[in-house]
């Protein structure tokens, strides 16, 4: 997984980042928005735009924050995966 999205997106979901994900890999969930772990290409795009500095490379998530590296990947594999972003 290139890139988590971490706790500073939950209850905010701006979507300044899925605006330019250029393979629309960013989905919505109901408290967060998450990045596909096989999907994402690793682009960085995302990243620069999230208003709360909420997503961050695998490599470089704060020690306090890794445990969205796999609630980002445990939420794909759920039965009510996060879908496509809804616009406002």
């Amino acid at each position: 997984m290139p890139f988590v999205i971490a706790e500073a997106c939950i209850n905010v979901k701006d979507k300044s980042c899925v605006d330019v994900c250029p393979v629309d890999c960013i989905y919505e969930g109901p408290d967060q928005l998450y990045i596909h772990p096989d999907e994402c290409i690793d682009c960085g795009a995302c990243e620069p735009e999230c208003p709360v500095t909420a997503i961050f490379a695998e490599d470089d998530i704060p020690a306090n924050l890794t445990r969205y590296v796999q609630l980002n990947r445990d939420a794909f594999k759920s039965e009510t995966p996060p879908g496509p972003p809804v616009r406002n």
